[in-house]
């Protein structure tokens, strides 16, 4: 059972950087760091938006509007913080108490 919650706190790690990396090129597009028209660029861009905007979108619903602020990578950190706590400091702790 502490294989599984492993591979969770992993697959949270990666998603993690996931979207600071998206952060970070939405950054580098608004201030015209890098060129989007390059097709690699392009389809960074594109794989790392696919990934991470579903999860945006909803958080986008229940934040209010603040212009052009987004602060839905940071809330979606902290919900991946607030996981990896669980995981090590909750989840983990009991399973090795049941013995699982």
């Amino acid at each position: 059972m502490l294989a599984v919650t492993y591979v969770l706190y992993q697959a949270l790690n990666l998603y993690w950087w996931i979207v600071v990396a998206s952060a970070v090129l939405s950054w580098l597009y608004a201030f015209n760091i890098v060129n989007p028209g390059n097709p690699f660029v392009d389809s960074v861009g594109r794989f790392l938006w696919q990934l991470t905007e579903p999860v945006y979108r909803r958080i986008r619903r229940v934040l209010p509007d603040l212009g052009g602020i987004d602060l839905s990578p940071l809330v979606v950190l902290f919900g991946i913080m607030f996981l990896q706590y669980l995981i090590v400091y909750y989840i983990n702790p009991a399973i090795m108490q049941a013995g699982l």
